[in-house]
């Protein structure tokens, strides 16, 4: 496979083409990401590549850095009153749209109720707020009806939803429909009129953007971007993209297929970047709860036993030291809630007790729709294991294959199967999702009714509701094994190992963020 470079790689070389006239190749810089970008509204989408395209247009009002710690970032600061009831959060000096327009705590305001309105992190965190209001042109206060413990966290998280703001105009959009405009504070400024969907989208340096003072760190401090143009780059041929990384026609690879790490790993040309635990990522089956046959818990109790993560693990050809053999704590491992009460049983997985599980739940061979995302370099390999796990075990797999932006769209369907419907589908989740019980998709998310899956174990929200006011660390960690034992007893999704997706990019650029939500500003080219 390494071998003579394909037709389609050599249209494409040819297809990048020399600079635009008067833009010097240095300041130029390629990105071949994982999905191609469709949505361009990070409040209601978790796709990895619209969150990218949120860091790059739009900004937060409170990032975290690399060790977790939370700083302000479009915010000069916040104070909090005594009881903690009311947080006064104050915009810095001079912040500005694309659009020349100053940014103000309306906009805020605005951006922060959109999001919440998709996002269960956000949902929680407004279920405790009275009101939020303006108090000055760059001042407002976060007034909360009771105890809520986690509002810096919930504004400043990482990961999707983001919680980015926009323009109060455009914050008025209905949740529901993806916005179109894309005017941001961010330091990259997108023009819809450049963008080729399925081929590439552009984004330019915001000259008026005023980065913080401090050195860039995780999500945090000064955003300084050193390019004057980003390129996002669809390539979905895997053989492609490294082609064009080895020969300098683009700069970066967001997820390097995993068959080439070795192959990439000897190029003195390339660098593989080295993820810190809270980047990296935990593969899951998402299965729908709503419909036969994994309404019924015993049916996904089986597929637990069905699934063996160090064969999944090594099926995707990740050497060794990119993956952990086993993880099936509920919270990352690595991270603070991390523990392995109630893993035990989940060691030691088999086909035949899983085959027996099956039958003893009533199944009796009917079709199963199990979504296969073809295109992404992550979720394909994983897919290929657990398809032939599940039919080891028995299951009628009817395999859909797909591209990934397909298949989301069809996993938020509810209809049954015979009208479109589907039951499994593997997917990728951000560490980030899975670090604290507030964002993760099976405790916040739990009868919620907004994840696809839509799994509701009636003893989760109660335990949640404790967690978010919980102010002792030894009692949160009590609450959070104590979800985790309700979630692997009720199997609402299920966990398919930890790993650091490959990054690869050029070895004479310098400065790259690696914390696993790919970042386009601070780096630069030698």
């Amino acid at each position: 496979m390494f071998g003579k470079l394909s037709l389609a790689c050599f249209m494409f070389l040819a297809a990048l083409g020399p600079p635009v006239r008067g833009q010097a190749e240095e300041s130029r810089f390629r990105a071949a990401m994982n999905i191609e970008l469709q949505i361009l509204d990070p409040h209601i989408t978790t796709a990895t590549v619209t969150r990218a395209f949120g860091y790059m247009v739009y900004d937060t009002l409170i990032a975290m850095d690399s060790k977790g710690v939370f700083h302000p970032q479009m915010l000069d600061g916040w104070q909090v009153s005594d009881d903690r009831m009311t947080w006064t959060l104050t915009l810095r000096p001079g912040l500005s749209w694309h659009d020349g327009a100053p940014v103000a705590p309306e906009d805020c305001i605005a951006s922060l109720r959109r999001w919440a309105r998709s996002d269960a992190f956000g949902k929680r965190m407004m279920s405790a707020v009275a009101n939020i209001r303006v108090l000055d042109e760059r001042s407002f206060a976060l007034e909360l009806s009771r105890p809520y413990a986690f509002v810096i966290e919930a504004i400043g998280k990482p990961n999707a939803n983001i919680p980015i703001i926009m323009p109060a105009q455009i914050a008025a959009a209905d949740i529901s429909k993806p916005v179109t405009e894309t005017i941001g504070s961010g330091p990259f400024m997108f023009n819809k009129s450049e963008w080729r969907p399925g081929d590439r989208a552009i984004f330019h340096r915001n000259p008026n953007y005023m980065p913080r003072p401090e050195p860039a760190d995780g999500m945090a401090g000064g955003k300084v971007a050193h390019f004057d143009v980003v390129e996002f780059v669809s390539m979905p041929d895997p053989a492609t993209k490294v082609a064009a990384l080895q020969k300098g026609e683009i700069d970066y690879i967001e997820v390097l297929p995993f068959d080439f790490v070795d192959l990439l790993r000897k190029d003195k040309n390339i660098v593989l970047a080295s993820l810190p635990p809270l980047a990296q990522v935990t593969g899951g089956l998402s299965v729908n709860n709503l419909i036969p046959p994994f309404n019924d818990v015993r049916m996904r109790r089986g597929l637990q036993m069905a699934l063996d993560q160090s064969e999944i693990m090594a099926g995707t050809g990740l050497p060794p030291d990119m993956y952990l053999p086993f993880c099936q704590s509920v919270f990352l491992c690595g991270g603070p809630y991390a523990s392995d009460v109630g893993t035990d049983a989940l060691r030691h997985p088999s086909a035949d007790k899983a085959r027996e599980m099956f039958k003893e739940a009533g199944y009796k061979g009917e079709r199963i729709v199990f979504l296969h995302s073809t295109d992404s370099a992550q979720i394909n390999p994983i897919s290929l294991v657990v398809i032939e796990q599940l039919k080891r075990a028995g299951l009628n797999l009817d395999v859909y294959a797909a591209d990934y932006s397909f298949q989301a769209q069809r996993r938020l369907k509810k209809d049954p199967i015979e009208l479109g419907g589907w039951n499994l589908m593997p997917v990728v989740w951000s560490g980030y999702d899975m670090i604290n019980p507030l964002s993760h998709y099976t405790t916040s998310y739990s009868c919620g009714g907004s994840y696809p899956g839509w799994n509701c174990d009636p003893g989760m929200p109660p335990l949640v509701a404790k967690f978010e006011v919980e102010p002792d660390p030894a009692k949160r960690m009590a609450l959070a094994e104590e979800m985790q034992l309700r979630v692997l007893d009720q199997a609402p999704q299920l966990f398919l190992g930890q790993y650091s997706p490959p990054t690869a990019l050029r070895a004479n650029l310098t400065g790259m963020i690696v914390n696993g939500l790919h970042v386009f500003w601070n780096i630069r080219r030698n």
